[in-house]
């Protein structure tokens, strides 16, 4: 039988060993033959490698894991530091002077006692720089008061709040004399302030405040007030602007003190506007004769009730040329919306308050009530800046009383040339004459200065 012959592969043998350049061919088994190829296995090097990484990052996983534990150590030390007690015994206030850095914070706060480690508080404030800067100021600090605590009040600026009280009433000169008195603000104030243009009441202010930015912040005050009154005045008001409203509120201030009085008082003014009727209110005659520097100090006299000034209701028609005096709030609301009456006149009642009566002759009776209580009286206070009450005498005896207020003289014209008075306004910067604040097209009787 023949069988199938089976085909033999010869391979490539290198025979360079016994001198030939060719290679020979060597037979190979039928298993190599057949056996298909195969990708190598992987280098062992790329192991090592990979080994290597994972210890790199367990590594720093280890390292973080320790600094972390570290920190919060850290941090729980620190926190135990800045909440302990401070060294301070008493309460304390410590002043922090403005544009002052933490670092001389600290040592401020280190020499009057509130502190220990300046450093410590340096740190901690710089780590709580995002909830604010430091702020100047004048500060109360606690008995005991901690690191953190002392941060916290100089971030949030919980610094004394000093108070200055402007009482309705007072005159814009009069006003920056009480500012002058009160030693915590700092400053001079530019210029006098317009009359009338200060709002009277309570201001907070921290230490190194300027009286100036008291005056401005009065300013700002009195204008919103004016502005929200005068929105929601009577529309039947015989006033024109928001500047003859603080004119008549400032007359209205220096008649009453009495809050139940005031829109009375308003409403016999707005009474007279109506009709045309002087005004004949005491407090103008004293503004012009002193100029908005105080008071007389005595009664005034029957010279001065017919001397030619520009702000002598008794003499002139309608309003006097700008405020007597800063008017407060209610002032200002009782002009804006005063009693509906049809009073003319007021008179003191001797309670403090005044009897109104809507005729002449009822004023009368009102004056001559008044004159029985003053009679009474085993030793009647003097009163000062007020009208005598009638007659011929120019002068009040030592320790009399004026009876009379406001309108409550009524005087009749006095035939003749009127005596002239003196009137510490004119020449200087009060002067309205001068200063041209006297509105001349408005249908006033402006009485003529002249000359001495």
């Amino acid at each position: 039988m023949f069988g199938r012959k089976k085909k033999i592969l010869l391979a490539p043998v290198d025979d360079s060993e016994n001198g030939s350049s060719q290679p020979r061919l060597a037979p190979r088994s039928p298993s190599e033959a057949i056996k298909p190829s195969m990708a190598p296995p992987p280098p062992p090097r790329l192991r090592r490698r990979r080994r290597g990484m994972l210890s790199l990052l367990s590594g720093l996983l280890t390292l973080l894991v320790a600094v972390a534990i570290a920190g919060i150590f850290g941090f729980s030390m620190l926190q135990q530091e800045v909440t302990a007690d401070g060294p301070l015994q008493s309460d304390k206030v410590v002043v922090i002077p403005r544009n002052t850095g933490t670092g001389e914070i600290a040592q401020i706060l280190k020499q009057e006692g509130v502190i220990e480690q300046p450093l410590l508080f340096q740190t901690y404030a710089y780590m709580n720089r995002q909830r604010g800067q430091l702020k100047a100021g004048e500060f109360q600090f606690k008995a005991g008061t901690s690191v953190e605590e002392a941060i916290d009040t100089l971030i949030q600026g919980r610094a004394i709040l000093h108070s200055v009280t402007i009482p309705e009433g007072l005159t814009s000169e009069q006003i920056l004399s009480r500012l002058y008195e009160h030693e915590i603000l700092a400053g001079d104030v530019a210029e006098t302030p317009r009359e009338g243009s200060l709002l009277p009441d309570t201001y907070k202010f921290e230490r190194g405040t300027t009286r100036q930015q008291i005056i401005n912040t009065m300013q700002t005050a009195q204008r919103q007030a004016i502005e929200q009154i005068w929105q929601r005045r009577s529309p039947e008001l015989p006033i024109k602007s928001p500047q003859e409203l603080v004119i008549l509120a400032s007359i209205v201030e220096k008649e009453t003190g009495r809050a139940d009085e005031r829109t009375r008082v308003a409403g016999v003014f707005i009474n007279r506007l109506m009709k045309r009727m002087k005004l004949q209110s005491d407090p103008t005659i004293v503004y012009g004769l002193v100029g908005g520097k105080g008071t007389l100090g005595r009664g005034i006299l029957r010279s001065e009730i017919q001397a030619a000034t520009p702000y002598n209701t008794y003499v002139i028609e309608g309003l006097p040329p700008g405020p007597i005096a800063n008017p407060g709030r209610a002032a200002l609301e009782a002009v804006a919306n005063p009693s509906r009456t049809k009073d003319l006149y007021f008179v003191a009642d001797g309670s403090g308050g005044h009897a109104f009566a809507e005729t002449y002759e009822q004023h009368q009776r009102n004056v001559a009530r008044w004159r029985q209580i003053e009679k009474s009286r085993p030793a009647p206070d003097a009163d000062v800046d007020r009208v005598a009450p009638d007659g011929d005498q120019t002068s009040l005896q030592p320790g009399a009383a004026p009876a009379l207020r406001g309108t409550a003289s009524a005087l009749p014209a006095a035939g003749g040339r009127p005596g002239r008075g003196f009137d510490a306004s004119e020449g200087t910067d009060k002067d309205p004459l001068k200063n041209k604040s006297f509105d001349l097209s408005n249908p006033k009787n402006v009485p003529a200065l002249q000359q001495p």
